[in-house]
């Protein structure tokens, strides 16, 4: 447990079936009709059981999201990071304008000036100036600044929630 008896997940418990269905997930999902199930079968669960558990971590918080990252250049498409200085007053209304928009792929704050970071992709470079202009005018944003892409850095993170993790965390 971390300080105030609060698991590390925000106070939700894993058992040792959370902990191995979430690393078996974060590394992929089978590419067969039925992924759930195919993971259920490894896990010695049933599809629906596989399914419950993962709706539930992700009604927690656990999981934020669930789906196939793809390379967006070779399709063709266009991305940027964008930045805004917001108070922290409007903080609710400008990120559930931004998180509207389909082609915003994370949004988050920061400390500095700029403190509202989001990306957005779009099929064209047209296309994505006028993403952001609806942005900015949804959002209340007077200025939004662009920084295009100037390298390409893609890490791959799984964390590992096998028993040393909850051993830490159990004290």
């Amino acid at each position: 447990m971390s300080k105030g008896g609060q698991a590390p997940t925000g106070g939700i418990r894993l058992d040792e079936q959370d902990r191995r269905l979430l690393n078996l997930v974060q590394a992929g999902l089978p590419l067969v009709e039925r992924p759930f199930a195919a993971i259920g079968q490894q896990l010695g669960m049933e599809e629906e059981e596989v399914l419950l558990r993962l709706r539930r971590l992700k009604a927690n918080g656990v999981i934020r999201r669930l789906g196939g990252i793809f390379n967006s250049r070779q399709l063709g498409y266009q991305g940027i990071l964008c930045a805004a200085k917001i108070d922290e007053g409007e903080l609710e209304q400008v990120t559930s304008a931004i998180h509207r928009h389909p082609g915003v792929t994370h949004c988050y704050l920061r400390e500095g000036e700029l403190n509202l970071w989001f990306t957005v992709m779009a099929a064209s470079e047209p296309a994505l100036q006028r993403e952001i202009a609806a942005i900015k005018a949804e959002a209340g944003l007077a200025d939004v600044v662009q920084f295009p892409t100037e390298r390409v850095y893609k890490i791959r993170v799984c964390f590992d929630l096998g028993q040393e993790l909850a051993a830490q965390h159990s004290s």
